[in-house]
């Protein structure tokens, strides 16, 4: 299975566990954490195979609809520094529905889309390189989740490209 990198937007992983409602485990972060750690309406994201503990951690949520992973349609954004160990951010959401998480990793802490980057959505679904240069998405269907009354737990493993070598995470 193939592990490739969209610089700015996204990024592939291999397939994922299935999604499932839990309580936080460890320190959530970001500014709604409150919300995880009380089981209220929300996304906790967590996220795994960290290639360096350095720089910013970007997890954004966009509506599971045709404009999913597009420039600025996202709903929430959440940065946090990148800390030891997997990372849980607590995402709110507007309520009730079908959403996607996008997640980046930007290893220097630049702001800027680099080769050294990682990244992932949820569902980790497989895909290509050209996938990318294409910017052809991952069907909805593989990326999106429902999210109830309570908080949804979205395990997401990053991934990383450096220029034409994929790094194994």
């Amino acid at each position: 299975m193939s592990k490739m990198f969209l610089a700015g937007i996204l990024a592939a992983g291999t397939a994922g566990a299935l999604m499932a409602p839990v309580a936080a485990q460890g320190a959530t972060l970001g500014p709604a954490a409150a919300l995880c750690d009380s089981n209220a309406t929300a996304v906790l994201v967590d996220v795994r195979g960290f290639k360096a503990r350095t720089g910013t951690l970007r997890v954004q949520i966009y509506n599971a609809d045709k404009s999913y992973l597009e420039k600025r349609k996202w709903l929430e954004r959440v940065d946090v520094p990148v800390r030891g160990g997997a990372m849980q951010v607590c995402v709110p959401v507007k309520g009730p529905g079908n959403y996607v998480v996008s997640v980046r990793h930007d290893i220097n802490g630049n702001g800027k889309s680099d080769k050294s980057d990682g990244g992932g959505l949820s569902g980790n679904p497989d895909m290509k390189l050209t996938d990318f240069i294409f910017k052809r998405k991952p069907k909805l269907a593989q990326v999106s989740f429902a999210v109830g009354g309570s908080t949804k737990r979205v395990p997401i493993t990053l991934n990383y490209v450096n220029g034409l070598a994929f790094d194994p995470v």
